[in-house]
């Protein structure tokens, strides 16, 4: 019997293992694709918190990331749909970086790199679930293969149409936004200067995010039928509507991988514990890429309950809800404020009122130049007041 069981071997069930890698916690983790890093450029990246890179650090992942693939961001740029902008700086707001821009492939594999030294770690992959109970004493949980695990806690950790959440009755409240998120990448004419830029467009919110030397890359998020016709476009094609759709601000592009995409929703779960069982990462939770946010919520998920175990009195039965509800107290009131906000700025921008229209984008630019303002939304936002 182990402790722990986690069930998702992505980005937070990872961090969670390693975050416990030097307890005397048994771990099972259940996966069933191991991570492999892109030949190439990885079209899914992710803007990483200065908060997330200390956790990333303090497990001992940070420092072996290759640095050659890790962009700084310095600053944003954001433009409201009628003139409205906002622009933050490491500088201003007081820190040497906004967040960094990192390939998914790269951290998912630098994180099973420290697994596969981890001691007090057992490896089911490849391996799928098949049924889970709860017996007073543990979580039972049978593979496709027939093996039968059991624990004391079972960890939902496998993304947002988790298995784990169906199979405990935990309820989720699935929105759909009818949107997809386009990912592509590609190499620019002019500097992009480390800084990340975010258009509020009638046909959807467009990001470009800065990759090492002179390349970005982008996530679309738009109406289904325009992310049908932007996936259809011939490379050539596609480095056209980007560049025209951000202004041309690096000049022409090219593109170096081809688009992708994934369809967005909000996913709201009340309960993200009960009787033997937490969720983490999108398993927990589902919010609008407008923010940034998604990863790092996982992040903070994982070190959040990490801590929890690991400052657990020898005593203590980890997998009693009583004491899993501490867990959801410490990580409620920051999902439900990144939630509701990136929902209801994505409202704002997509309701077709003139008048509307006026207001928001002055409240861009009045917020640009309320310096206090502006500075604590985007310590918040980096994650400075963690």
């Amino acid at each position: 019997m182990f402790d722990l069981i986690i069930l998702g071997g992505g980005l937070a069930g990872a961090s969670l293992a390693v975050a416990l890698r030097d307890t005397p916690l048994s771990i099972a983790l259940v996966e069933a694709v191991p991570p492999v890093c892109a030949s190439g450029w990885d079209p899914r990246i992710y803007t990483i918190s200065p908060a997330n890179a200390r956790f990333l650090g303090d497990i001992g992942v940070w420092e072996h990331l290759e640095a050659s693939r890790i962009a700084p961001i310095e600053t944003m740029e954001v433009a409201g749909d009628k003139g409205g902008r906002l622009c933050f700086s490491a500088a201003e707001t007081g820190v040497p970086e906004l967040g960094w821009v990192l390939e998914s492939s790269r951290i998912a594999c630098e994180l099973w790199e420290n697994l596969k030294r981890q001691r007090n770690l057992t490896r089911f992959c490849p391996a799928r679930p098949q049924h889970l109970d709860f017996s007073e004493a543990a979580a039972n949980l049978t593979l496709a293969d027939g093996q039968a695990l059991s624990a004391r806690l079972i960890v939902g950790a496998d993304g947002r149409d988790s298995w784990v959440r169906g199979a405990a009755g935990l309820e989720a409240l699935g929105t759909p936004y009818h949107e997809q998120g386009v990912v592509a990448n590609f190499a620019t004419e002019k500097p992009h200067g480390n800084s990340a830029r975010q258009w509020f467009r009638n046909d959807g919110v467009l990001a470009w995010l800065p990759l090492p030397d002179q390349r970005v890359s982008i996530v679309w998020a738009t109406p289904d039928a325009q992310a049908a016709e932007l996936l259809a476009l011939p490379e050539t094609g596609l480095a056209e509507r980007v560049a025209a759709a951000g202004g041309h601000a690096l000049g022409a592009l090219k593109t170096l991988t081809p688009a992708a995409a994934f369809p967005l929703r909000l996913i709201r779960v009340p309960r993200l514990v009960a009787h033997r069982i937490a969720l983490v990462g999108d398993a927990g939770h589902g919010i609008h890429p407008l923010s940034g946010h998604g990863v790092n919520l996982g992040f903070q998920d994982a070190r959040v309950l990490a801590e929890r175990l690991r400052t657990a009195p020898e005593w203590q039965d980890i997998g009693e809800e009583a004491f899993l509800r501490r867990y959801q107290r410490d990580r409620r009131e920051e999902i439900l404020f990144l939630q509701t906000a990136t929902d209801a700025l994505r409202r704002l921008f997509r309701a077709p009122s003139a008048p509307l229209a006026g207001l928001r984008n002055a409240g861009f630019s009045l917020t640009d130049k309320l310096t206090p303002l502006k500075t604590w939304l985007a310590r918040y936002a980096i994650g400075a007041a963690l």
